[in-house]
């Protein structure tokens, strides 16, 4: 069934600004220099409607944005080592056109196991299309239709320009100059002079270990998640974060089914955006983001009850504050975005409130909006919205191997409605 459709690119090449635009060599912040951040974020996006238009509407919206976002136009480029930049070269980004043989609802809506090779729905050019390195280009998208009117945009972003939320700003800028609006809702700001600049030294690349995990997908209607928010709120009588209690469940019943010894130390690591620490611009897109590790023997995750598992990460939430300032002021000498990849590690990354679930470029949002991951070194999970038209929260999870996937989905499925 895989191999019973076929997408095939019928145009590509650059997008420029629409307009003429500044020729600066703009530095980069010390978190967008961070050597795991070079490299592209692969995501896809998932419209029903709008195929035979949106290739058209969203290359001109792309270059009028590229005008206001015109660093995004460029290459990063090394004019001393270790210290990469963004030139504005206004070259362009990669765009490409495909259309597929097939219907969404064909391919079940792109739901895993793919029945299209995901390297037809992201833009993989060759070196005669694209003569940039990929860690040196900024941005890449391909729109490919379907029959019966839906289409998808796969994009690869380079995460040493945006962070998360920054590159779903500028999606969404593509989104107003496709409706016609002069100007994006949110102007960008670089200002990345305004993220701490540590003499910190960034810790080795870490190991990556070869885990053969499998890949599950896990779905939380909203009303569920409410419940065990409400029961936070009795337990502890403050607020917390749909995410805080999926990422409590999700930690206690992946140290269950992973079977360690009582005293085996597992972790917790998540980033969070620190805009609001440093008071940023809301236009800001430059990486803002900060860790958030927390660790604790098995079997305190698994002795706790689901709300104080939910305390042990607010906890967490609040020491990074601390954290982040000493790392800013240089009261520490260790590099705390080093990581550690093992089994006993998981690492969530929280999609859900970025913004690339509200882009419209009007043919409505799209049903899905999420990243293209699926690796066998890392423990993670990534959180966000359930695809329309399902209501809730949906997690992606390559966090356990094959031996012990289904005590953690009989974990995480056992109370839910």
């Amino acid at each position: 069934m895989a191999g019973s459709f076929k997408v095939t690119r019928i145009s590509e090449g650059a997008v420029k600004p629409a307009a003429a635009t500044p020729e600066d060599t703009l530095p980069l912040a010390w978190v967008d220099r961070y050597p795991t951040h070079r490299g592209l974020v692969e995501s896809m996006h998932i419209f029903h409607s709008g195929a035979d238009a949106a290739p058209g509407v969203i290359r001109d919206a792309l270059a009028k944005a590229l005008v206001f976002f015109y660093p995004l136009a460029g290459r990063i480029v090394e004019p001393e080592a270790g210290s990469p930049a963004i030139r504005c070269t206004a070259d362009g980004v990669y765009f490409a056109e495909a259309t597929a043989d097939c219907s969404l609802e064909d391919v079940r809506f792109l739901e895993r196991p793919l029945l299209l090779p995901k390297e037809d729905l992201v833009p993989y050019p060759g070196d005669d299309r694209w003569g940039v390195e990929p860690h040196n280009t900024i941005m890449m998208m391909q729109i490919t239709k379907f029959t019966c009117g839906g289409f998808v945009m796969g994009l690869r972003f380079n995460h040493a320009s945006a962070d998360g939320m920054g590159a779903a700003q500028f999606i969404n800028a593509v989104g107003d100059m496709a409706r016609g609006l002069p100007e994006p809702r949110v102007k960008p700001v670089w200002d990345r002079e305004k993220f701490p600049n540590p003499s910190i030294k960034p810790g080795p690349l870490p190991e990556l270990p070869v885990l053969a995990l499998d890949y599950i997908v896990l779905d939380f209607p909203t009303g569920y998640i409410d419940s065990l928010k409400a029961e936070y709120k009795a337990h502890s009588g403050k607020f917390c974060s749909g995410f805080d209690v999926l990422t409590a469940k999700l930690w206690q019943c992946r140290t269950r089914a992973l079977g360690l010894e009582p005293g085996a130390t597992v972790k917790l690591c998540f980033f969070a955006s620190v805009r609001h620490l440093l008071k940023l611009d809301r236009g800001y897109y430059g990486n803002s983001i900060f860790p958030v590790k927390m660790s604790a023997p098995s079997e305190k995750v698994l002795g706790s009850s689901l709300v104080e598992v939910v305390d042990m990460i607010r906890q967490a939430k609040d020491r990074m504050a601390v954290e982040f300032f000493q790392f800013a002021k240089e009261e520490t000498a260790q590099d705390p975005f080093q990581m550690t990849f093992n089994y006993e590690s998981i690492y969530v990354s929280d999609w859900s409130k970025l913004g690339f679930a509200d882009v419209d470029y009007g043919f409505g949002p799209p049903m899905f909006a999420g990243p293209l991951v699926n690796n066998d070194f890392i423990a993670s999970v990534v959180i966000l919205k359930a695809p329309l038209p399902l209501d809730g929260t949906r997690m992606l999870a390559s966090c356990v191997t094959k031996d012990h996937s289904d005590e953690f989905v009989r974990g995480m499925k056992e109370d839910l409605p």
